[in-house]
């Protein structure tokens, strides 16, 4: 199962962590892990090369790891640009897991 959590810090989404393979296929062929792979892909560029903030990504292919940690002190429109785009990662994150509850896990940590 992969398990995806986000912390939060008084109401801010300061980052995320993203564990293990989801289990609904075979490697390579895996439609879930493929999708939140593409989603977190996606947030980790959107943050660093669009916006061009320096979030700190660790990244362990071994076991399937990622998280990604939003920098503080961040000016209002980046703040707010951040956040949404946490924000929609989540929800995202959130209906994948209603459409395979046994192979995706999404949580929420202060």
């Amino acid at each position: 199962m992969t398990t995806v959590t986000f912390q939060t810090e008084q109401g801010r989404i300061t980052g995320f962590r993203s564990q293990g393979h989801s289990g609904y296929g075979d490697a390579g062929t895996d439609i879930v892990c493929a999708a939140v792979t593409s989603a977190i892909r996606l947030a980790e560029a959107t943050v660093n090369d669009v916006l061009g903030l320096a979030a700190a990504v660790k990244i362990r292919p071994e076991d399937a790891y990622i998280s990604l940690r939003l920098p503080g002190g961040l000016a209002p429109e980046a703040e707010s640009a951040c956040q949404a785009l946490m924000a929609g990662l989540m929800v995202y994150l959130t209906q994948l897991h209603d459409e395979y509850p046994e192979n995706i896990e999404v949580l929420e940590e202060e």
